[in-house]
C-alpha cells in the first residue's frame, strides 16, 4: 500500500464529546513516608494537557488540520487552563459550561518518568442535549468529517441526532465507542473500539476468523460503513462489508506509555479522510501515528513532521534512491526540521575520485544534499553515441551509496530547470572554473532568494579521460 503525506490543511474536522484535562504533578521520590509505606514525591512541576475529546482536536490541530471542538466543562480553573491550552494550538473550542459541576481533571504523580498515583475528579455532565446539537448544527457546513469522542462522562446524550445531523450533510462520521451499547452509533461511517471494547459487544474471539465473522455481523446489524478494531501489540484490524478484512501490524518499536493512543488513531483517521485519503490508506497513516504515540509519556499529540518522517521510512524515501514525488515528501520534512537543502547534477557516469570529492564538498554547503542525474536519453544527447557507460539505475544506486549524498533522483530533460523549480534547494551548487551566471538553473534559484555556488574540480579526474584511457587500451 502506498502511502503519502496528505493536505491536512485543507482538512477540517468537528470533534464532539468528552473533554476532560489531563494534569501532571512531576518531582523526584528519595525516601518513603513515615506514615504510611508510599514514596514521597517533592512536587516540582505542574503540567497540563488538554485530554479526552480536548486531546482528539489537539492531535488534528497538530498534523496541520483546522480543528473545531464542542465539549462542556465547568465553570471553574480547569476549563480556564483546557481553554488556553487549546487557543494556543490553534484549536476552535465551543464548551457548554455549567456552573457548580467541576471540569473533569485527570490528576497522575510523576516521578522518574513513572506513574505513581492517579486520581480523577468528575461527576456525570447534566448536558443541555439540544443546545449542543444546535452548537454542532451551526458548525458542520464548514467542516469535512465529524468525530465523536466517547468517554461515557455525558457529554454525548444525543448520539443519533448528532449522527443524523451530519449524513444529512453528506459528512462522514466516526467515533470512538464507550459502553456496552454500540446500537447508540448506528449508521456511523466508522467506529474505532478497541480489543476488549469490541468484545464486551460480540463475545470472546477465539481467532481472527472469529473477530471478522462477528465484525461482519455487527457491522450488518448497525449499518455502519466500515469497523475498525484496535489490538494493542496485534496491530489493527478494518472490516467494510464486501471487502477483505485488511489486518495492519503494530508499528511502534519501544511501548512506553499508551495513554491518548485511541486519541491519536481516531484524529489520524478524520484528518486523512477529510484530506480525502481513501480509508485503508488513512487506516494505515493512523496506524503509524500509534506507533509513535505510544513512545512518548502521558497524552501527547502527533506532529505533522513526526507523522511525515514516519511514511517516508515506509516509502523508503529517508534518504537513497527516490522518484520525484518521494523526494518533495522527504524534502518538507526536512524544512520542518530546519534543514538547508543542497542540489547539485550531472551525468556520473563513471564514478572516479573527483566525484566523491566534489560530492563531499557539495554537502558541507548544508544538512542535505539532492543529487539529481541525467536519464540514459539525456546522457546520450549530452555526450554522443555509447554514453552512458552504464544504465540511469546502476550509476543512481551506486551514488546512493555515497555517505556525503541524501537522496539521488533522475531527470529525463538536457537541464534540470523544471525539477530545480520543484525542488527549491537552498543552494544550486556546481563544480567547474565559470562563473556563477553560467550556472544552468542559477536565475530560477536566485529569483526565490537562494544561492548558487560554484565549487573547483579535482584535477586529472574525468570521466571522459577514464574512458579514452579504456578505450586506447
Amino acid at each position: 500500500m502506498k502511502l503519502s503525506m496528505p493536505r491536512y490543511d485543507q482538512a477540517p474536522v468537528l470533534v464532539v464529546g468528552d473533554v476532560m484535562l489531563d494534569r501532571y504533578w512531576h518531582g523526584g521520590t528519595s525516601r518513603i513516608s513515615p506514615e504510611a509505606p508510599v514514596p514521597v514525591v517533592k512536587v516540582e512541576q505542574i503540567e497540563d494537557r488538554p485530554g479526552g475529546a480536548a486531546n482528539v482536536a489537539l492531535n488534528i490541530a497538530a498534523l496541520g488540520a483546522p480543528a473545531l471542538l464542542v465539549g462542556v466543562t465547568g465553570r471553574d480553573e480547569a476549563a480556564h487552563s483546557l481553554a488556553d491550552s487549546l487557543h494556543a494550538a490553534g484549536v476552535q473550542a465551543h464548551f457548554q459550561r455549567i456552573d457548580e459541576q467541576p471540569t473533569i481533571v485527570k490528576l497522575r504523580v510523576m516521578s522518574r518518568h513513572q506513574q505513581l498515583l492517579r486520581m480523577d475528579f468528575e461527576e456525570p455532565f447534566n448536558t443541555d442535549a439540544e443546545a449542543l446539537a444546535e452548537d454542532v448544527d451551526g458548525l458542520l457546513a464548514g467542516v469535512k468529517v465529524l468525530v465523536l469522542s466517547d468517554y461515557g462522562k455525558g457529554a454525548l446524550k444525543n448520539h443519533q441526532a448528532l449522527i443524523q445531523l451530519a449524513r444529512a450533510r453528506g459528512i462522514p462520521v466516526l467515533a470512538d465507542p464507550k459502553g456496552k451499547d454500540f446500537s447508540i452509533y448506528r449508521g456511523a461511517s466508522l467506529i474505532t473500539p478497541n480489543l476488549s471494547e469490541f468484545e464486551a459487544i460480540v463475545g470472546h474471539c477465539q481467532d481472527e476468523a472469529e473477530l471478522v465473522a462477528k465484525g461482519a455481523r455487527l457491522m450488518n446489524e448497525l449499518e455502519l460503513g466500515a469497523l475498525l478494531v484496535t489490538r494493542g501489540e496485534h496491530g489493527m484490524t478494518l472490516l467494510r462489508p464486501d471487502h477483505p478484512a485488511l489486518h495492519l501490524p503494530a508499528r511502534a518499536r519501544e511501548v512506553f506509555d499508551v495513554t491518548g493512543a485511541g486519541d491519536t488513531v481516531i484524529s489520524t483517521l478524520a484528518a486523512s479522510i477529510a484530506a480525502g485519503e481513501e480509508l485503508p490508506q488513512a487506516v494505515a497513516l493512523a496506524n503509524l501515528a500509534a506507533g509513535i504515540v505510544v513512545g512518548k509519556l502521558g497524552t501527547a499529540a502527533i506532529s505533522a513532521p513526526e507523522l511525515r518522517r514516519a511514511v517516508q521510512r515506509e516509502e523508503g524515501s529517508e534518504r537513497g534512491v527516490v522518484s520525484v514525488e518521494q523526494l518533495l515528501l522527504a524534502l518538507e520534512d526536512a524544512r520542518a526540521h530546519g534543514e538547508k537543502i543542497v542540489f547539485t547534477n550531472g551525468c556520473f557516469d563513471i564514478l572516479h575520485a573527483g566525484h566523491v570529492t566534489y560530492l563531499e564538498q557539495a554537502r558541507a554547503q548544508g544538512d542535505r544534499l539532492v543529487l539529481a542525474v541525467n536519464d540514459d536519453a539525456s546522457v546520450a544527447r549530452l555526450k554522443g553515441p555509447g554514453r552512458p557507460i552504464n544504465a540511469v539505475d546502476r550509476r543512481m544506486a551506486v551514488l546512493a551509496g555515497l555517505g556525503a549524498v541524501d537522496w539521488v533522483v533522475s531527470f529525463a530533460e538536457d537541464t534540470p530547470e523544471n525539477l530545480l523549480r520543484q525542488v527549491k534547494p537552498d543552494v544550486l551548487v556546481k563544480g567547474g572554473d565559470y562563473g556563477i551566471d553560467q550556472v544552468v538553473g542559477a536565475e530560477i534559484v536566485r529569483a526565490y532568494g537562494g544561492e548558487v555556488r560554484v565549487l573547483g574540480l579535482v584535477e586529472n579526474s574525468s570521466t571522459t579521460a577514464i574512458v579514452e584511457k579504456i578505450r586506447s587500451k
